[in-house]
């Protein structure tokens, strides 16, 4: 249960967004888009959780004077230093290695570098304000890069704005939540000290705003492309409305964990199962 826990299975569903390139592109309905699409998904899920590994065992010390990360495996003692760094070794080349099975070196390559930037992450960019919250967007803009590489498909620079600036919002909103409840200014999230509410809602407004135009202008080119009824431009309305409501709900102090907002709120979940259904229509009735 202790390894299980170490892996943090719950942050996999952040890894879907592997499906955000080729689906848009319309080609997960052919067999061998999707099986490189599950690749890519595998191998950032085994990435992922490796690098969780050998972050738990990097911040052993200072989870341990954390109110709740002190009950995190390594930090509670359940798994040695020693195995997370083993384990955490062994899931990213796994992670990298796998990706070989597309067939190229891209999507490995693109594995690996995500296994940089969060391991540059962990051993410094999380103590240099505004560099941390673009670090762990971009976290979020490379996986969605990692469904693109692996089939193959022609990535939009709209979508590319999308992810990037929708990445940004969900950080900031996560900071500010952590701000808000205190933080953890005495242990490993220092940086907060460096922040303030009202620079972190600028950044959410921003970002948010920059999000919904980016949204609208990728969805309008789709529907030139596309032609055929206004599925695209229905799909902005479905979209809009998902993130004033996790803006709302950002608001109301949650977002510390993204993952908990959307697993935790049916209307989203309801606005995303219509976005999906709306812009699915787009793609293959066009």
């Amino acid at each position: 249960m202790g390894l299980l826990r170490l892996l943090r299975p719950r942050q996999w569903s952040k890894n879907v967004l592997v499906f955000a390139a080729p689906g848009a592109a319309g080609v997960l309905t052919e067999a061998d888009s999707l099986g490189a699409t599950l690749v890519a998904l595998l191998a950032f899920c085994l990435a992922a959780s490796g690098t969780y590994c050998l972050n738990d065992a990097s911040d052993v010390e200072a989870d341990r004077l954390h109110s709740t990360k002190r009950n995190r495996p390594v930090a509670s003692g359940i798994v040695p230093v020693r195995l997370a760094q083993l384990l955490g070794v062994v899931l990213v080349a796994s992670g990298v290695l796998v990706g070989f099975a597309t067939g190229s070196w891209k999507l490995p390559a693109l594995t690996a570098g995500y296994v940089v930037l969060t391991t540059s992450y962990t051993l410094v960019l999380k103590r240099i304000a505004v560099l941390d919250i673009a670090t762990v967007a971009a976290g979020f803009v490379v996986r969605a890069l990692a469904g693109a590489v692996a089939t193959e498909v022609p990535i939009s620079d709209w979508f590319l704005v999308v992810a990037s600036f929708g990445s940004l919002f969900m950080v900031a909103g996560k900071r500010s939540a952590e701000l808000d409840h205190g933080g953890d200014v005495a242990g490993q999230r220092a940086v907060l000290s460096q922040y303030s509410t009202q620079f972190l809602v600028y950044v959410r407004a921003v970002s948010s705003g920059v999000v919904l135009l980016a949204y609208t202008l990728f969805a309008l080119e789709k529907a030139d492309v596309g032609g055929g009824f206004v599925w695209f431009e229905l799909s902005i309305v479905p979209f809009t409305l998902a993130i004033l409501r996790y803006a709302l709900r950002l608001d109301q102090g949650g977002g510390g964990a993204p993952e908990d907002i959307v697993l935790g709120d049916r209307v989203l979940q309801a606005l995303g199962l219509v976005w999906s259904v709306v812009f699915a229509l787009g793609v293959y009735r066009s």
